[in-house]
């Protein structure tokens, strides 16, 4: 089990960390029965013997220092070192016998190290007949204990290093999962922000002009849009605020009429037609964003005198465009509102097109389904 402690990541319920390359390597001291062997002068060529006890340790180390890359260990050269250090072992316990039938066991370490899933127990169970075969011929009833070693070196060593293994990967999607939601959620504020500020900073400068327009003739209008600036900023801290927090629903029916506020306040000429079931609020706030979005482009960018906003649809799917009889907007001057908008559509199960009017003029068309359950996930934080 992995867990934090003293500003460190700790594996195990020791502490200890997770298996790697070095912590193989120690267990080459079950061969120093064999090393004393040939030392003392027992071993009858010890050149041949000397040979394949080095033979077999480099082998061994190659081995299990491969196992801990996939790429390697996975490779057609890892098996051939390991079909080696089969030979080896197998010609030093036919030979010798003795502490030379402990490098069962350790290759029973290096075929675990290296062998995964269902083919473990087609290398392991021959293996052990093997040892279990030379054992018995060369130590008689002693060919148990190096049979059952070599299967549980083996066994053990593979449970642990897949589990080591998938411990690793699990914690690696984890900090993904974590990367993927911290960026859909910088998206999601960007998102309203720009739909936030883009609509209100455009109706401000829309009825700051209106003011000064009426200033000089009409102190009064000029006043009450100077009121109306202030309402729509004081509007603009709480859904700020509700943006960063991620809960801010819009009503449909507030934000028609803050576009026909805006739109009149602008001299262009608004037409708003609502038809249609009563919607869900995570759809009517999907639309509202669709129709600030679309009437902020009207304001800034299209040089209207009309702008019409249509809502209907049936019970299944909801349908709203906004047309305005202007000339657009002019190359890269929108683009990230829109494409934004059509993301959270998409989310939501809906589309959005825009484009030039059939008859001129630019529209905005946004279609979703009634009620889906993707419409909330689209307006919610992620």
């Amino acid at each position: 089990m992995c867990r934090k402690g003293k500003g460190k990541r700790e594996w195990g319920p020791e502490g200890m960390g997770p298996p790697n390359r070095l912590s193989m390597v120690p267990w080459l001291l079950m061969g120093m029965g064999a090393v004393s062997h040939l030392i003392q002068g027992k071993s009858s060529n010890p050149l041949i013997t000397g040979l394949g006890l080095l033979a077999f340790n480099l082998l061994y180390i190659s081995v299990v220092f491969r196992a801990f890359d996939r790429r390697k260990r996975e490779s057609a050269l890892t098996w051939w070192l390991l079909a080696a250090m089969a030979a080896v072992t197998l010609g030093l316990g036919i030979a010798y016998g003795g502490p030379y039938l402990l490098y069962f066991p350790l290759l029973g370490l290096a075929t675990g190290s290296v062998t995964r899933g269902r083919r473990l127990p087609q290398v392991v169970f021959p293996l052990c007949v093997t040892a279990a075969v030379v054992a018995g011929i060369r130590d008689g009833w002693g060919a148990i204990n190096v049979a059952y070693g070599t299967f549980i070196s083996a066994m053990v060593t593979a449970a642990i290093l897949a589990l080591s293994e998938t411990v690793r990967e699990l914690r690696a999607t984890r900090q993904e999962l974590a990367r993927t939601a911290v960026e859909k959620e910088r998206l999601r504020f960007s998102r309203d922000l720009h739909d936030l500020l883009g609509h209100t900073l455009s109706v401000i400068v829309v009825k700051s002009e209106a003011a000064r327009r009426l200033a000089p003739r009409d102190i009064d209008a000029a006043l009450a849009q100077v009121a109306d600036i202030e309402s729509v900023g004081r509007q603009a801290l709480t859904e700020i605020r509700e943006a960063v927090t991620g809960y801010r629903e819009g009503s449909l029916a507030t934000e028609l009429d803050r576009a026909r506020d805006a739109l009149s306040s602008a001299g262009i000429e608004p037409v708003v037609r609502q038809s249609g079931p009563p919607l869900e609020s995570a759809t009517e706030a999907l639309l509202s964003w669709v129709v600030r979005e679309s009437v902020t482009n009207t304001l800034r960018h299209s040089g209207a005198t009309r702008c019409t906003i249509d809502v209907g649809g049936t019970p299944d799917r909801v349908r709203l465009t906004v047309t305005d009889n202007g000339h657009g907007a002019s190359p890269g001057t929108t683009g990230s509102g829109l494409r934004g908008l059509r993301e959270r559509l998409a989310t939501a199960g809906g589309t959005l097109d825009s484009g030039p009017a059939p008859r001129g003029g630019f529209r905005v068309s946004a279609e979703l389904p009634v009620g889906s359950e993707t419409s909330r996930e689209a307006v919610q934080p992620c």
